[in-house]
């Protein structure tokens, strides 16, 4: 959740520099966000289902930076950075995006990647991306996994370039996808315009969506034209669509920007939803819980089963030493979206803190779910240990820290808490089989030198 801020992996991208320079970092990190990916999620699902992709195979990525970038990579992951998200000013601006990506997905676009993997190093960077990227939740957000690409963020750049001929292709698809969900490409010009004006910026000041997706008069002119074409382009947004966009924009400002800019863009006579969801935001980090309360309850009281706003109030409380307060919250918020394993991950971490053990049940419970549909969340798999071990189940809590073990690349940890775990629970059941998938797992990563210790 990125109401919880969830830091996921933090890349350091050594930036290239020329002779005599010395060499830049530039810290960048994954966040999780149960509205913000719901959002998308609904922009995206007509488009995939339109490219014959099935929705729920599509995993979506969300990258702090500011610039302008969207990108595909690894198979079926999509990634957006936020200040996409922040800087699109209208749903069917970004929606017109995804259904360019989505393009470069269903045309096989990738596999060119899979030949490059051939090539060990770009196998590696790969390999990186993805690892940075699996559904990773701190819990805290200041905590994060550091990931060093090693001066390489020029080849993961490069990785990513497509050809002219493939953007066209991806365009064409672009269109046909938006026209048979009934949606305008407006918004996709739009964007093509925006980036048209940076091309006469130096590269390093160009978004990194202009050097990756490389913008031809042939490609505008296809797109304009094909807006005065299509029946559908005057086509105005879901009514929905556009309260949800306003609300991912100033909930990512209000996170991601200092409170002072949120205060000030947000100012105190904007009553509008978006508006009061950024201030309230922006107090709490200051944090202002005198003021930030307020808001948050007026929210809820307008919209009482708006699963997001219970959440931001059970993390406000949860973060300020008001942990029993916050269950009450939380749990609602599970109760309106209970599919959710965001959601279940953060009213588990609550019930857990409280250290009461007629809790951890419930949390045991809710953590099941959660890894069930998210099986590479490493949140869920550590609470899920700490569960176990403060109820004396040294077995389970082994099997927990096992699987976070093997998505961390500890193989030789993974191997020995999976053998710990087998020692300990029943030789029968789901979880002994994952027991002997990991033990393999394990085994298989492990160089043999290591094998051999």
């Amino acid at each position: 959740m990125l109401t919880r801020l969830f830091l996921l992996a933090t890349l350091f991208l050594t930036l290239s520099a020329s002779a005599g320079q010395a060499q830049q970092q530039q810290r960048r990190s994954f966040i999780r966000d149960a509205e913000v990916e719901n959002t998308i999620r609904a922009y995206s699902a007509p488009l995939f289902q339109a490219a014959g992709l099935p929705p729920e195979s599509v995993r979506l990525h969300l990258i702090v930076d500011n610039s302008l970038n969207a990108f595909v990579a690894g198979g079926l992951n999509m990634f957006f950075h936020t200040g996409l998200l922040i800087r699109s000013e209208t749903p069917n601006q970004l929606i017109g995006v995804m259904a360019h990506e989505t393009g470069h997905i269903a045309g096989g676009h990738l596999a060119r990647l899979q030949d490059a993997a051939g090539n060990a190093s770009t196998e590696a960077l790969v390999a990186m991306l993805l690892g940075a990227a699996v559904g990773v939740a701190s819990g805290r957000g200041d905590v994060g996994t550091a990931i060093a690409l090693g001066g390489q963020d020029v080849a993961v750049r490069n990785l990513l370039t497509y050809s002219r001929m493939e953007e066209s292709s991806a365009d064409q698809a672009a269109v046909k996808y938006l026209d048979s969900t009934h949606q305008s490409a407006k918004g996709l010009l739009e964007f093509f315009e925006v980036l048209g004006d940076q091309e006469l910026l130096i590269t390093t000041r160009q978004d990194p969506y202009v050097r990756t997706h490389p913008l031809t008069r042939d490609r505008v002119n296809f797109i304009r034209d094909y807006v005065s074409r299509s029946p559908y382009s005057a086509s105005p947004s879901r009514p929905e669509f556009a309260e949800m966009h306003r609300r991912m924009r100033a909930k990512l400002f209000a996170f991601l920007e200092a409170p002072s800019r949120t205060l000030l863009r947000y100012k105190e006579n904007d009553q509008a939803i978006e508006a009061r969801y950024a201030r309230a935001i922006a107090y709490y980090r200051k944090p202002d819980m005198d003021k930030a309360l307020p808001l948050i309850d007026g929210l809820i009281a307008e919209r009482p089963n708006d699963p997001y706003f219970h959440e931001l109030k059970g993390q406000m409380l949860f973060e300020n030493g008001r942990g029993a307060q916050a269950i009450a919250p939380y749990r609602k918020s599970v109760e309106l979206l209970p599919d959710n394993a965001l959601l279940r991950i953060g009213l588990a971490q609550a019930l857990i803190e409280q250290e009461d053990p007629a809790m951890l049940t419930e949390a045991q419970q809710l953590l099941s779910l959660a890894t069930h549909q998210e099986p590479q969340n490493l949140t869920a798999w550590r609470l899920m240990s700490v569960a176990y071990g403060r109820e004396g189940d040294e077995g389970m809590a082994a099997y927990a820290m096992a699987e976070q073990a093997l998505l961390e690349r500890r193989d030789t940890d993974a191997a020995f808490l999976a053998g710990k775990a087998e020692r300990l629970l029943p030789k029968t059941g789901t979880v002994w089989l994952r027991i002997q998938d990991i033990k393999e797992q394990a085994s298989i990563n492990t160089p043999d030198d290591k094998r051999k210790k």
